[in-house]
C-alpha cells in the first residue's frame, strides 16, 4: 500500500470546514438543479465530516472533470487513512518524526496492546515496541527508506494495572510478524479561501481547498498474527523431537550396554547421534569374545535414517553375534550377513567390518563389506591402513567376500569407525581418513580417552549432522607383574604312541611352573590328554599342543591338519569311544572348535582361574 499521496492532520492542527464541492471555481448550480438535487453529492456528504477524528485526507487538487467523473465512478481519492487502516484486521500503528510520535493506531492495535494517545513519543506511549526491539528497526527504516520485517515475535500480556491491560487480557496473546514501512505524512493546516480559479489557469482547475506543510517522514508498523503458524510449527518440532528421542533410545538400546573386555585387549567405544536436526542413523559396533583368547570386533552402518534404520541395525547386530559363535572366518560371516540383509529389507544396504584378533598370532584378520578401512598404529607410531574393502556392502547379494589381515602385536592400537567421523560435505572422504591417520599417530592414553580425542581432533561436535561410532582396541605390551600373569607354551606332536604321554608330561610341568593349584593342574592334564587323543585318532599331522595363561583363564588348544570339526555326542554304555569331548565339556568352563586359515582345525577348552591366583 502506497501512502505517499496521503496527508494527515497531525496533533494540534485544524481542518478546514469548507465542503469539497468548493474545491474549484465552478458556476453555481442553477436553481432548478438545486431544486431537483445535484447528481454530484458533496464529498462531505459522501464520507461524513471527520474533522474531529484527526485522520488522513487526500492532498492535491482535482479538476472539474475529475470531480464529475468521481461522481459517476467512485474512486479512492475520497477515502481517508482511517477508512482504510481501520478495516485492517491486524494491528497497525503510524508514527512520525525522529522520536516516532503516534499519529494513528487502529482498533486491532488497541485490542492487542491497549489504546494509545496521539502525539506521544513511541518510547513512552508504545512500550511494547521497545520491548520487542522494534525501535532500532524503525530508526533504520527512517534513515534508509526501506521496509524491514521481524518474524514471529512473542507478544506477552501486560501486567495488572498496565495501560490497556483490561483490553489486552481479553485478547489472545501470541506471536506476531512486524513489518515497518516508510511513509510520508503531510500535516494538514488551514489555508485561506482563494475564491474562484484564476482565468489564467489553463486547465480551469479549482483552487486548493487547503495548503499542506512539507511532509513528515514516518513509519507504518503492521503486525500480522502468526500464532497459529508458530504453534503448529512448535507442535511439529515437538513431534519430530519425540520421534528422534524414540529412535535414539531404540538405537542405544540395541547397542551393547557394556562392552566385553577380553583378556588380551583393552577396548572402548563411543556412539554420538547426529545433531538435533538430523534423524538418528543405523551405526553400530560390538565386541564378542570367541574363546581361546580370540576376540571378534564389529562396526557397521545401515544406510538411511530413523527408526527403520535403527531396527535393521539391531537385527544385523544380533545376527553377527549368532554367526560369531560359529567361529567362522571373517569373510564367511559377512557372506551370511549379506544374504540376511537382503531378506530383512531389500531396500536397505549396510556397510560392515568384521575383524578377529588372535593374540597367539599377533594379527588382526578382517573382512570389509564396503566399509571404511581399519587403521592400526604400531608401537613406534607408524599407522597402517587396511586394504580396500574386500567386498560390496551388505544387501547387494551375489558377491563373494574375502579376508585380509594386519599385524597387531603387543603395543599396537587399532581404530574402527563409521563415515560420520571422517566424511564432510565440502571435502573428499579420503582427506578425512588421512586426517584420522594423523590424529591416531599422535593420540595417546586409554582407549576411552583416545575415542574422545579422535572425535575432537576430527571436529565432531554435538551439532554434527551425522552419527558417529568409534571403536578403539589396544593390545598392551605387558611388563613387570602383569607379564607374570600372561604366558604361552607350545609342543609339536609328532604322532605315534608316545605323543600322548609326552603331551601329558609337558602339560603337567608347565602348569606346575605357572603355580596353579593341584586340582587345576589335574584337570588341565586330563583335558590335554583327551584333546590330544582325539587329534591323534581323528586328525592328521601336523599336530600341535598350545597352553596359554592369562590373568583370568587357562586355555588349552590342539591343532591338526584335518578340517572335520568334532561334535559332542551321547556315548552308549557299550561304546568304547566318543567320550573325549563330553569329558572335556564337563570339566572345562567352555570349549569349542574352528577351522584354521591354512586348512585343518583347532579344538580348545578354557578353565576359569581362581581370583586368588591372579
Amino acid at each position: 500500500m502506497n501512502f505517499t499521496r496521503w496527508s494527515a492532520r497531525l496533533p494540534g492542527t485544524q481542518r478546514r470546514a469548507a465542503a469539497r464541492t468548493d474545491r474549484g471555481a465552478r458556476p453555481a448550480q442553477p436553481p432548478a438543479a438545486a431544486a431537483g438535487g445535484s447528481p454530484v453529492p458533496a464529498a462531505r456528504g459522501e464520507h461524513g465530516d471527520r474533522g474531529d477524528r484527526g485522520e488522513f485526507a487526500l492532498s492535491g487538487r482535482a479538476s472539474g472533470a475529475a470531480v464529475s467523473a468521481q461522481a459517476a465512478h467512485p474512486t479512492v481519492d475520497g477515502l481517508s487513512v482511517h477508512d482504510v487502516l481501520g478495516q485492517v484486521p491486524g494491528p497497525v500503528a503510524v508514527v512520525y518524526g525522529a522520536d516516532h510520535r503516534i499519529a494513528y493506531v487502529n482498533e486491532a492495535y488497541a485490542a492487542v496492546f491497549g489504546p494509545r494517545a496521539p502525539g506521544a513519543p513511541a518510547r513512552e506511549a508504545l512500550p511494547e515496541l521497545a520491548e520487542l526491539g522494534l525501535l532500532p528497526l524503525m530508526d533504520q527504516v527512517l534513515r534508509s527508506g526501506k521496509p524491514r520485517t521481524v518474524k514471529s515475535r512473542r507478544v506477552p500480556r501486560p501486567g495488572p494495572g498496565a495501560p490497556g491491560a483490561d483490553v489486552v487480557n481479553r485478547a489472545r496473546s501470541g506471536y506476531f510478524t512486524f513489518t515497518c514501512s516508510p511513509i510520508d505524512i503531510a500535516a494538514a493546516a488551514p489555508a485561506p479561501d482563494l475564491g474562484p480559479a484564476l482565468p489564467s489557469d489553463p486547465d480551469g482547475d479549482a483552487a486548493p481547498a487547503r495548503a499542506a506543510t512539507p511532509p513528515h517522514r514516518g513509519v507504518l508498523v503492521f503486525a500480522a498474527d502468526v500464532t497459529d503458524q508458530v504453534e503448529a510449527a512448535e507442535r511439529l518440532r515437538a513431534s519430530e523431537r519425540r520421534q528422534r528421542e524414540a529412535a535414539v533410545t531404540l538405537q542405544r538400546s540395541l547397542l551393547p550396554q557394556k562392552l566385553e573386555q577380553p583378556d588380551d585387549l583393552r577396548v572402548a567405544a563411543t556412539y554420538q547421534p547426529g545433531g538435533t536436526d538430523a534423524a538418528v542413523g543405523g551405526d553400530w559396533y560390538d565386541v564378542i569374545t570367541l574363546g581361546a583368547g580370540r576376540t571378534a570386533l564389529v562396526i557397521g552402518d545401515v544406510m538411511g535414517r530413523g527408526v527403520r534404520a535403527a531396527a535393521v541395525m539391531g537385527q544385523l547386530r544380533t545376527a553377527v553375534r549368532a554367526y560369531a559363535r560359529l567361529d567362522l572366518p571373517p569373510h564367511e560371516v559377512l557372506q551370511l550377513l549379506d544374504g540376511l540383509a537382503a531378506e530383512i529389507d531389500a531396500s536397505q544396504i549396510a556397510t560392515c567390518v568384521y575383524a578377529v584378533h588372535d593374540p597367539n598370532e599377533g594379527r588382526l584378520g578382517y573382512a570389509s563389506a564396503g566399509h571404511l578401512p581399519i587403521l592400526v598404529r604400531d608401537p613406534d607410531g607408524t599407522v597402517h591402513r587396511a586394504a580396500e574393502p574386500t567386498g560390496p556392502p551388505l544387501g547387494t547379494g551375489g558377491w563373494l567376500h574375502t579376508s585380509g589381515s594386519l599385524p597387531m602385536g603387543p603395543g599396537s592400537t587399532a581404530v574402527l569407525y563409521t563415515d560420520g567421523l571422517v566424511e564432510r560435505r565440502d571435502a573428499d572422504i579420503d582427506e578425512g581418513v588421512a586426517a584420522l591417520e594423523r590424529a591416531l599417530a599422535g593420540a595417546t592414553g586409554s582407549p576411552q580417552v583416545m575415542c574422545d580425542r579422535l572425535i575432537r581432533a576430527l571436529g565432531v561436535t554435538s551439532d554434527h549432522d551425522d552419527d558417529v561410532a568409534v571403536l578403539v582396541l589396544q593390545h598392551p605390551a605387558r611388563t613387570g607383574h602383569d607379564a607374570e600373569l600372561f604366558h604361552n607354551a607350545a609342543l609339536e606332536l609328532l604322532g605315534g604312541v608316545e605323543a600322548a604321554p609326552r603331551a601329558r608330561a609337558f602339560a603337567s610341568g608347565v602348569l606346575a611352573s605357572w603355580r596353579f593349584p593341584a586340582e587345576l593342574r589335574d584337570l588341565g592334564v586330563l583335558a590335554t590328554s583327551e584333546l590330544v587323543a582325539n587329534s591323534l585318532q581323528h586328525g592328521t599331522p601336523p599336530m600341535r599342543l598350545r597352553l596359554r595363561r592369562t590373568d583370568r583363564r587357562l586355555i588349552i588348544e590342539v591343532t591338526d591338519g584335518d578340517d572335520h570339526l568334532p561334535r559332542r555326542r551321547r556315548a552308549e554304555p557299550v561304546d568304547e569311544a566318543g567320550r573325549g569331548i563330553s569329558i572335556v565339556a564337563t570339566i572345562a568352563s567352555s570349549w569349542g572348535s574352528r577351522r584354521t586359515p591354512g586348512g585343518g582345525k583347532a579344538v580348545w577348552c578354557e578353565f576359569a582361574l581362581p581370583a586368588v591366583s591372579a
